[in-house]
């Protein structure tokens, strides 16, 4: 295993560049979306194992060890995290196989429950800090949670700054003592708020998707009710997460700090509800004529019809598989 670590470590670029190879490939493997694609996706999901475990092997490099990735003795959440949301859809497809598509969605439960459990105690044992690309990415950026752009000492003025006659505080002990509890005070009750936004905020992002199989479970996949109930969280969730990433009196003070990377993060969160206009019933209603439509009136073109009725093809059969777990 040691042996493997060092030849990857020396050769990343060229492992990266196989990785990429073999799972473009992936997608032209015969009967991926058909009802016997058990055998393509088990292919699938070894080789985003095998990826992520590279990944994580390349990131525990002894010689950057000096700017936080994860230490070598702790539990790998990000790689356990990759290896069940590559082993997702091969429940599912087997679940399907042998059980229909209405148990398919007990198994599909249990995985869910599984990546959410693991995420929690990633979050927790991460010291609260923000999941990247749903735990797979370690979030190794240091920050403050507290910051404030004032130029004060304790809430009130520094001294011999202009307060009064030849630069003189005008304000006694006493005033100065209860000015700076009050501000204490303040700060404090600001920064629960935040504190308890960011936690509601990142729990309602990691319980999101267990929610919305679980909704399907019970009304099923045409049913609009998961598909509304998973946009109302993810909405309710991001818009904490943006109240805590906002900056208080136009930008003068912010109370919790989120890096440049947890930034990125919540960017990507909001382009991820693009994936609504893929999840059924908005799909099989609005999404997919259009598509169709689009396809029959491009089918006439030499070339260009071939290549719109595969990625057409190709749309609705990750559809299936990937659009309710993506993001998650």
């Amino acid at each position: 295993m040691e042996a493997y670590k060092k030849w990857v470590r020396r050769n990343k670029d060229y492992v990266h560049s196989l990785e990429s190879l073999a799972n473009g490939l992936t997608w032209l493997l015969p009967e991926r979306f058909s009802a016997s694609e058990i055998g393509p996706e088990a292919v699938t999901a070894i080789l985003g194992i095998i990826t992520a475990m590279n990944e994580h092997i390349i990131d525990t490099t002894p010689t950057q060890m000096h700017v936080g990735p994860v230490e070598p003795n702790s539990f790998p959440y990000s790689l356990c995290i990759s290896a069940i949301k590559d082993l997702e859809t091969v429940v599912e497809v087997a679940a399907q196989h042998y059980f229909g598509d209405d148990k398919k969605w007990n198994f599909i439960a249990v995985t869910e429950a599984t990546k959410v459990l693991v995420r929690l105690i990633s979050f927790r044992n991460s010291g609260y800090k923000m999941l990247l690309h749903g735990g797979d990415t370690p979030n190794i950026e240091k920050h403050s949670d507290f910051s404030s752009s004032q130029h004060s000492d304790g809430g009130f003025p520094r001294p011999g700054s202009g307060h009064g006659p030849n630069g003189l505080n005008p304000w006694n002990l006493e005033g100065r003592a209860l000015s700076a509890l009050s501000r204490f005070g303040e700060n404090a009750r600001m920064s629960s708020d935040t504190g308890a936004l960011f936690l509601m905020g990142e729990v309602l992002f990691i319980i999101r998707p267990l929610m919305y199989v679980l909704f399907i479970r019970k009304y099923g996949i045409r049913s609009w009710i998961p598909w509304s109930l998973s946009l109302a969280v993810d909405a309710v969730g991001i818009g904490f997460l943006t109240q805590v990433a906002k900056s208080r009196d136009g930008g003068k003070e912010q109370h919790y700090h989120l890096t440049a990377s947890e930034q990125d993060e919540l960017k990507r969160r909001k382009l991820l509800w693009a994936l609504y206009l893929m999840r059924d019933p908005f799909f099989t209603k609005y999404t997919r004529q259009r598509l169709e439509s689009t396809e029959k009136q491009l089918e006439p073109v030499p070339v260009i019809g071939f290549l719109t009725a595969k990625i057409v093809e190709l749309v609705v059969g990750a559809q299936t598989r990937y659009t309710y777990m993506s993001g998650s």
